[in-house]
């Protein structure tokens, strides 16, 4: 099951993509001739994909609403210093990651972030899992546990370190490539692909645990 199904968010497809770089195209060319409606349509095209990975690396929506206008004022400013190495998506993700990332380090009562290594499946020599997984994704689609699925989903990827987190939620929500992701997080796309994998298979086992301990619950119900 993706991210994407489980929150709700629209798949990106190609298609998609390549009107989207042609809109930005013409936006960076009014953001750099201090177009009147420029801010604006640069908040109308980014702001809520913005605001969405704020909120994903912050796990708060004051934090992401700061950081987000933070943004968006830097790029309005800074908008001379985008040289097309890049497309503008990417180079936008980049800024907002960045803002994130400093707002989480400058918390003044930041908590402990989790060890994935400890509580990652256990793999036996040959890659396998030692211990069995349940396979719940046929259930996904069955609107009784979708709400509790999306709840268990969403504390899960908050409990992932800020950098596994921004990974998985560029990759599996936002639509970017291995590629892009690297460009945006200044990364190796081997790092990039390991960070990915590693926190879905976290978020796979939060997953099934949630579901393990939905099934005792309704279980319990009805033999009561």
């Amino acid at each position: 099951m993706s991210l994407q199904m489980t929150l709700g968010s629209k798949p990106t497809i190609s298609a998609v993509q390549e009107r989207r770089a042609d809109r930005d195209r013409e936006l960076v060319e009014a953001l750099r001739l201090h177009e009147p409606t420029a801010a604006e349509r640069l908040v109308a095209t980014y702001g809520d994909r913005a605001y969405r990975l704020a909120t994903g690396i912050t796990g708060n929506a004051q934090d992401a609403e700061e950081v987000v206008q933070d943004v968006f004022w830097t790029v309005i400013r800074k908008i001379d210093t985008f040289r097309g190495e890049s497309v503008f998506g990417s180079w936008l993700y980049r800024i907002v990651a960045n803002a994130a990332y400093q707002k989480v380090r400058g918390r003044q009562s930041r908590r402990a972030e989790l060890s994935l290594d400890d509580v990652l499946p256990l793999f036996d020599e040959q890659g396998r899992h030692v211990a069995p997984m349940a396979d719940w994704s046929a259930r996904v689609e069955d609107h009784a546990v979708q709400t509790e699925l999306r709840v268990a989903l969403t504390s899960a990827i908050d409990k992932l370190p800020a950098d596994y987190r921004t990974a998985v939620l560029l990759r599996d929500v936002e639509g970017l490539s291995h590629l892009q992701i690297a460009e945006v997080l200044s990364l190796s796309v081997p790092t990039v692909k390991s960070r990915v994998h590693r926190a879905r298979l976290f978020l796979r086992k939060q997953l099934g645990d949630a579901m393990t301990t939905l099934d005792a619950t309704t279980a319990a119900r009805s033999d009561s």
